[in-house]
């Protein structure tokens, strides 16, 4: 796995680790803060929006959830895009989708049109840069494929902790319409970023003789045999539960501290917190997933960190002062770093490199139907309700913490039930080409002890190169 690089998948060319694959990190970098953070980043602009309008809050929320809708929801559309045209080509498209819809924005007279283009046309567009960049980052790297996603992860919280400041200041100083033309063209670093992610050819040898073989074979625009993996279901099924709690105490955590009478500026304090502790968190997972002994059980560390994160929501729904809600923004960071660091490692890891732009499709897919239960729409669904219904956040957080814990046991216990015998697999093979030999051997025919001396001859002939080293020995000196 992760071996395949070149963008159309041909076998033969080995993942660099390395080289010009920090460029192709830095875009990712760079695409993964503006997704993450930008559906954020808007929200500093409702209040203006509010005012231009003559609209609710609920009204202005659904800018917010329509650029994750689509986000989420174009998924198998960009698996496709990626598999009839390259990744290349994709987010150069889609930087300039992104950046057109928040400039289309800025002249816009309802708040239908600025739905239309600020949410559905961007949310196209960071889709379509977002989901190739991660195909090629997985192309680009193998063995140090944990650590470069944990990197390229970081770059949610470290947008997010740049943009929100970024758009007041905007906001303040040449209002909503002016905010929106400037990121809009902020935005169109996105193409810069799709031409960094250089398709790595395979070699002209290699090239010449798999040439014909390709021809023959009718490339998938989406791979639906993903679903015969049992692991890519457990997963599917897990990150479905996930998404519903992840993102709820960050939403409801600022509201939590100022229903317990504390200021304003010091409650969003605990959302710079969360993100500084998230900044150090998903790059340091990256690392520890990248160890020799963690890696074939990433998975299971995977699991263990959305239970840490469950965990960490339970106890901070017993939080009653200031100083609790900072203790749980700690560990929150901590947690949901993570799970943003290991989520797309772990994918990556289940269905290898030529399936991935497939698998990650269909997941992002049934992870949107799940986003229209929980947040950016918990407010008005789920969590809104019980909000409404008790006038107490600590059951918010309790029903986050119970879904995040119930997806962490569905891929703990699915993957050591269902795929427990993965690892034995090459003892099964070893033990039945044993036995398919002796069968062999009591009933051989003529033309099998041909076919028995040609193997035995190519066995001794690529024995010696083994591993990379030449080794000599008499049956193979001239």
């Amino acid at each position: 796995m992760g071996a395949v690089v070149a963008d159309d998948g041909p076998s033969g060319v080995k993942a660099p680790d390395g080289g010009w694959g920090w460029a192709v990190l830095f875009g990712c970098f760079i695409i993964t803060g503006f997704s993450y953070a930008f559906p954020k980043a808007v929200s500093v602009f409702f209040k203006e929006l509010i005012r231009e309008f003559g609209i609710g809050y609920s009204d202005t929320a659904w800018i917010s959830s329509i650029l994750l809708a689509m986000l989420y929801g174009t998924g198998p559309l960009c698996s496709v895009c990626v598999n009839r045209f390259g990744c290349r080509p994709v987010m150069l498209v889609g930087g300039l989708f992104a950046s057109m819809g928040m400039v289309i924005a800025s002249f816009c007279t309802s708040i239908v049109q600025i739905y239309l283009t600020a949410g559905v046309i961007t949310g196209l567009g960071l889709a379509l840069n977002f989901q190739p960049s991660l195909i090629m980052l997985n192309r680009y790297f193998d063995k140090r494929r944990p650590l470069a996603n944990g990197l390229s992860a970081a770059g949610s919280p470290v947008f997010l902790c740049a943009l929100s400041p970024l758009g007041q200041i905007l906001q303040h100083e040449y209002g909503w319409r002016g905010g929106f033309l400037i990121l809009g063209g902020m935005l169109l670093n996105c193409c810069v970023c799709g031409a960094l992610m250089r398709p790595l050819e395979p070699p002209k040898k290699v090239e010449a003789t798999k040439e014909p073989a390709e021809k023959k074979v009718k490339k998938k625009l989406l791979d639906f045999s993903v679903f015969k993996d049992g692991g890519f279901v457990i997963y599917a099924v897990a990150a479905s539960i996930m998404v519903l709690g992840l993102f709820v105490p960050p939403v409801f955590v600022v509201s939590y501290a100022k229903d317990l009478g504390y200021q304003d500026t010091k409650a969003a304090f605990l959302l710079t917190i969360l993100g500084f502790i998230d900044i150090f968190a998903r790059p340091i997972c990256g690392m520890v997933a990248g160890l020799k002994w963690v890696r074939p059980r990433c998975v299971y560390l995977f699991s263990f960190a959305m239970i840490f994160n469950g965990f960490t929501d339970l106890m901070g729904s017993m939080s009653v002062d200031y100083g609790g809600l900072v203790v749980f923004c700690i560990f929150f960071g901590i947690s949901y770093g993570m799970v943003g660091a290991l989520q797309f490692e772990v994918l990556m890891a289940i269905v290898g490199t030529q399936k991935f732009s497939s698998a990650i499709g269909l997941v992002l897919l049934a992870e949107a139907m799940a986003v229209l239960i929980g947040p950016p729409s918990a407010g008005k669904f789920k969590e809104g309700k019980l909000l409404d219904a008790t006038g107490r956040y600590m059951f918010v957080f309790i029903i986050a913490g119970i879904e995040v814990t119930t997806s962490a046991l569905v891929l703990a216990l699915g993957n050591f039930f269902c795929i427990k015998k993965k690892p034995e697999e090459p003892h099964t093979k070893e033990a039945a080409a044993e036995r398919e030999e002796l069968n062999k051997s009591e009933n051989k025919t003529p033309e099998d002890a041909k076919v028995d001396a040609i193997e035995v001859e190519q066995f001794l002939k690529d024995e010696p190169e083994k591993n990379g080293e030449v080794v000599t020995n008499p049956e193979t000196c001239v």
